[in-house]
């Protein structure tokens, strides 16, 4: 598990974390007002909009959210040449990652920002070629705002509830940052009270 109390605020996200960012404007929202940036590659866009998948509601307006994101340049998409994916640190270990994880990693490290993935082997081979504190997800990020109080008690109910109306879930890792956030908070709390009294 990440620290709570750290988050990267420059990021290279794939497809789901996009996905599972774009599905609660509570969370996207709260993230932007605390300076997270976010950017990708030309593939991770082509997976989002344009890789031939089912027509779901949902997806139409995930889409539509990215797009909007797009135009705001919220979202600065990155072309990446492929002898940068010929990096054969990352592909002798690929393990069925998608050339947008991929081109993820690869244009994270060489411009030293943290890969943003919800993705367990994505995160695995991340670790393999990254810092541990430059590989951060979702869960991460929301544990990060509730850590700094940009996010409150509440608002974890909203994003479960965002999420489930995508088909999305972030657990149990939403949970366990949930709680790991708590006890970091209440152990800061305490030692703030302690330095005052």
């Amino acid at each position: 598990m990440n620290d709570i109390s750290q988050f990267a605020k420059l990021n290279v996200a794939d497809t789901c974390s996009l996905w599972n960012l774009f599905a609660s404007r509570l969370l996207y929202s709260t993230a932007r007002s605390a300076g997270v940036q976010l950017c990708c590659t030309e593939f991770v866009i082509y997976e989002c909009l344009y890789k031939a998948s089912p027509v779901l509601p949902e997806r139409i307006e995930l889409q539509s959210r990215l797009k909007r994101a797009l135009a705001d340049q919220h979202v600065t998409p990155y072309k990446i040449d492929v002898e940068d994916l010929q990096d054969l640190e990352v592909l002798r270990n690929r393990k069925k990652l998608s050339l947008g994880e991929l081109s993820v990693m690869v244009f994270a490290r060489k411009t030293a920002q943290a890969v943003f993935t919800d993705d367990r082997g994505a995160q695995k081979l991340s670790r393999t070629i990254m810092a541990e504190a430059a590989v951060q997800s979702t869960p991460h990020l929301y544990g990060w705002l509730y850590f700094t109080s940009l996010l409150g008690d509440g608002d974890i109910e909203q994003i479960r509830s965002d999420l489930r109306g995508f088909n999305r879930s972030l657990e149990p890792h939403l949970g366990q940052y949930h709680t790991e956030a708590q006890r970091c908070k209440a152990i800061a709390n305490r030692a703030n009270s302690e330095a005052q009294g």
